[in-house]
């Protein structure tokens, strides 16, 4: 724990914790990869990760997260090391920003994607951002910050624990500035690298890019939309600073050495395992089979969709969203992508009448779509069809029983119905993804519920306290497991589930509490 100063040892103590000993560390070229092994550096993203969606920072939400999964996950898989583990999660602010952190974990703003013109040209900025991993700039970054000793992850959770114990009316605001101060410092020491390193990630991204199939070009061509837009200085308060900028500095020599290794690696189609099963190139399968999902070219409709959802859902409010959908509309007619974001603000605001309207007027020219169908069956839903709306998911499930977005958005339409019948159907659609769902907050969320409804206490209250820990509750995660081990009702199997959890967690607590950081919700 000495190896970093003070105060980052709740990094290297939770590390140490949960991590297995290394035998082996990466040869990364320098002194960096003495500080943290493999295990310990995803340790401290998936720390990171929690405490940001603590804070209602990350935007947790099935359909744009597999959409970004697969942009990464072929990013990754054409990148110069496959085997790195990747995390890519969206973040709801609309500045233009996105970072990369320890163990692979890469942070993309929803304003970068709102910026961008398509999806090739976010793939260009992720693309960089998988180069500062597998080049390891972001390893680097930490052994400076144990040169100055600068505080990489308790400046963020102190400041907030400090501000979110200071109480009053303005205590929120104080937590939120806190940890947008703390985050930028974490950022910024994190991410500002050396001219040469960012030389070397648009280099590497662009050997990548191609690799993976996307269009080359658009990694100039979104630098020059970057340019522009910190010239332009145009939009509201959270628009106006485009924070990437500040750590990944824009230069007419940038855009022009981009343009040239675009055209050192344009046309070229250097692995065909990169497009295969996105865009239907599978060779093992027919040419008419898509993978469940997707809906349409992967560099077509679907980008419109995200980029549309992400501006609903990254708008302070449904009405605020629909006042946006408004200006457009009075600057000409909206195109498809904006009538599909205005029927979801209508969904959101609770008018489930316009919103089937608008979703079933975009399904007459995009049948099939599985976004637009999501969102009809939830609009029936919401109007109180429920007959309809359930044959229209339970076909979605019987089509695609492990498509994420399809089996959380009925269970949580049914979990809304509140009765064990609905909470029994829910529970069994959850099943099939419980394995693979760890690591996921919304699943545990609704599967906790779906549980309760249904009438298992045990298995509700295990998801609830994972759904605890993945927000960043370690200490209510712990308070349920252990209220959950007084059961007398528990049987071998749930038992020994438990008892291992406590066990995980425990050190995790321990070390927040030496630390003196508290869960505030508890202590009131």
């Amino acid at each position: 724990m000495r190896l970093l100063p003070a105060t980052a040892a709740l990094v290297l103590a939770l590390a140490a914790a949960a991590a297995p000993a290394q035998t082996r560390l990466p040869d990364i070229g320098s002194s960096a990869g003495t500080l943290l092994g493999p295990a310990q550096q995803r340790e401290y993203g998936q720390m990171l990760l929690a405490q940001l969606r603590h804070y209602d920072y990350v935007l947790d939400d099935p359909l744009i997260d597999a959409w970004l999964h697969a942009l990464g996950s072929r990013l990754a898989a054409a990148s110069d090391q496959p085997e790195q583990s990747f995390t890519f999660f969206m973040m709801k602010d609309r500045s233009l920003n996105a970072f990369a952190t320890l163990g692979g974990y890469i942070g993309t703003n929803a304003g970068l994607v709102l910026a961008a013109a398509s999806e090739d040209e976010v793939a260009g900025v992720l693309a960089h951002e998988v180069a500062h991993v597998t080049q390891a700039h972001v390893l680097r970054g930490v052994e400076r910050a144990q040169r100055d000793s600068v505080p990489i992850l308790l400046a963020m959770l102190g400041a907030v624990a400090v501000a979110s114990q200071a109480g009053g009316s303005s205590s929120g605001e104080a937590t939120m500035a806190a940890l947008a101060s703390a985050q930028g410092l974490l950022v910024q020491r994190q991410i500002d690298y050396t001219r040469s390193n960012e030389s070397e990630a648009d280099r590497i991204g662009m050997r990548t890019l191609a690799r993976s199939g996307y269009d080359t070009a658009a990694m100039a061509r979104m630098f020059e939309r970057m340019q522009a837009l910190s010239r332009t200085n145009q939009g509201g308060e959270r628009e106006r600073m485009p924070d990437y900028l500040r750590t990944h500095p824009v230069t007419t020599t940038r855009i022009s050495e981009a343009r040239q290794l675009a055209g050192q690696h344009g046309g070229r189609a250097e692995a065909t395992f990169a497009t295969s099963g996105l865009a239907g190139n599978n060779p093992l399968l027919p040419a008419s089979l898509r993978p469940d999902g997707l809906s349409g070219d992967a560099h077509g409709s679907q980008y419109g969709w995200v980029r549309e959802r992400l501006r609903v859902l990254s708008a302070d409010t449904p009405a605020q969203a629909m006042g946006e959908y408004a200006r457009f509309a009075r600057a000409g007619a909206l195109d498809d992508a904006q009538r599909y974001g205005l029927a979801l603000a209508r969904l959101l605001a609770g008018d489930g009448a316009e919103a089937a309207r608008g979703f079933g007027e975009l399904l007459a020219s995009h049948p099939g779509d599985t976004w637009l169908l999501i969102g009809l069956a939830q609009a029936e839903a919401r109007q109180g069809r429920h007959a309809a709306a359930d044959a229209r998911f339970e076909d979605l499930v019987r089509r695609m029983p492990r498509n994420r977005a399809v089996v959380l958005a009925y269970a949580e339409v049914l979990t809304e119905r509140d009765t064990p019948e609905a909470g029994r159907r829910a529970s069994d659609i959850l099943r099939p993804l419980t394995a693979g769902s760890g690591d996921d907050p919304v699943f545990q969320r609704i599967f906790a519920r779906a549980s309760e409804i249904a009438g298992d206490p045990v298995r509700a209250g295990e998801a609830w306290a994972e759904a605890a820990l993945l927000n960043g509750r370690a200490e209510q995660a712990l308070l349920q497991l252990n209220t959950l081990r007084r059961r007398d009702d528990l049987d071998y199997y749930a038992r020994v589930r438990i008892d291992a959890r406590i066990a995980a967690v425990t050190p995790m607590v321990l070390e927040l509490r030496r630390q003196g950081i508290h869960d505030p919700v508890l202590r009131k």
